[in-house]
């Protein structure tokens, strides 16, 4: 058994510059499966994706995957890229094992929850309100710099954490509080004042899958470890159901157990498990 990758078209670029291109997997030149690759426009060049990767049935378990990942690895490295990532579903758990395998860990989940019909209550003593154009600017001045180093501190390269950032906030929110769709609320606290805020908007979070997606939400420091992390998610409930959502979504590093543990006790579950692996 001889199992290759043959291209079944050029190399695509589009206009965001990220690559992608896609293969039969064969074996013995007869078709297989097949995988397609590319680099993230987010992070950049030397970010590889596997973008999906298929084995027909008949031709499963056979160690065939494990050839084809690899081989898409090596196409990646001739590209130029450092690191190559992948998502998983949860219930793909051929999918996990082979990633693990392979060596990839997990860096982040996508989560989503379903709404209820009743707006959840915040707690005593504090409301949620839009921001003032005077808010978002303080935030706005912080918000690129500081989205930025959660990557760093998650060993991606400074460069390109600050262009994932950059690019995020350009694409998500270019005509900033008047951005149609998006919501920036403060969390304010009867006695405390502003303690934290979170940002909501209408997302397209996985192919056909739109919901409301919390985009930023942060606890200033020194209110943490009072609830106020809680009443903001619950905040965000309110902001999605009143603009009309029927689910919410978000983002999470795997890293951050405490905000897991939050969302996991507010009804979220994982949709997809992001890996991550160095070339």
């Amino acid at each position: 058994m001889t199992t290759t990758l043959r291209p079944t078209g050029p190399i695509q670029q589009g206009a965001d510059g990220a690559r992608t291109r896609a293969y039969d997997v064969c074996d013995n030149g007869r078709p297989v499966g097949a995988v397609e690759i590319g680099t993230d426009p987010g992070f950049g060049a030397t970010a590889g994706v596997l973008r999906s990767l298929r084995i027909d049935e008949p031709n499963r378990r056979r160690g065939r995957g494990t050839i084809a990942a690899l081989a898409a690895e090596e196409v990646l490295r001739g590209w130029g890229c450092s690191r190559l990532a992948l998502s998983v579903e949860p219930d793909n758990t051929a999918g996990q094992r082979l990633a693990a395998a392979l060596g990839y860990t997990e860096r982040s989940k996508n989560m989503i929850k379903d709404l209820p019909q009743i707006p959840p209550v915040l707690p005593d003593g504090v409301t949620g309100q839009p921001m003032t154009p005077e808010e978002f600017a303080q935030w706005e001045s912080t918000a690129i710099t500081g989205y930025a180093e959660t990557w760093i501190a998650r060993g991606v390269p400074e460069a390109e954490a600050m262009r994932k950032a950059e690019i995020s906030h350009r694409t998500y929110l270019p005509h900033g509080l008047a951005t149609e769709g998006a919501h920036l609320h403060t969390l304010v606290h009867e006695d405390d004042g502003t303690v934290g805020h979170v940002w909501v908007a209408r997302f397209e979070m996985h192919p056909g899958t739109v919901v409301a997606y919390v985009f930023d939400v942060e606890v200033r420091e020194d209110f943490r470890g009072r609830g106020f992390g809680r009443a903001l998610m619950l905040e965000a409930e309110r902001i999605a159901l009143d603009a009309g959502h029927e689910r919410i979504g978000l983002h999470v590093l795997s890293s951050n157990t405490p905000a897991v543990r939050l969302y996991e006790s507010l009804g979220y579950e994982a949709t997809r498990y992001n890996l991550v692996k160095a070339l």
